[in-house]
């Protein structure tokens, strides 16, 4: 095919044109910048919410933990006294295990208080 001058230019002034065109509508989207400071209602809302969420946690492993140390105390206060009951002099003394109590054989009260 023999295009003339002409011809070509015109071609070449419309690609470039068209090309043009297409790179000012690609960049005409990306001009757009929304920002935010992140102070909105709802952020602080949900931060509300998630502070007493955080709170109530805590508390409740709060809660947790002393009971397991309450746990812990009473049966170390009781292996204690189970060494003690076992290491007496007191032959009629025996340790009961469902009570966690020495207790005297003859009379089933308890001994050493």
């Amino acid at each position: 095919m023999n295009m003339t001058f002409s011809k070509c230019l015109c071609v070449a002034a419309m690609l470039t044109l068209g090309a043009g065109m297409m790179s000012a509508t690609a960049n005409a989207d990306t001009n757009k910048l929304i920002i935010e400071s992140g102070d909105s209602a709802q952020s602080r809302q949900q931060a509300t919410m998630e502070k007493e969420q955080w709170n109530d946690t805590r508390n409740l492993r709060h809660k947790v933990n002393s009971r397991v140390e309450k746990e812990f105390d009473k049966a170390d206060v009781a292996y204690d006294a189970r060494d003690n009951c076992q290491q007496s002099a007191n032959l009629n003394a025996y340790w009961e295990e469902n009570t966690l109590r020495c207790l005297d054989r003859r009379t089933g009260r308890p001994i050493g208080r």
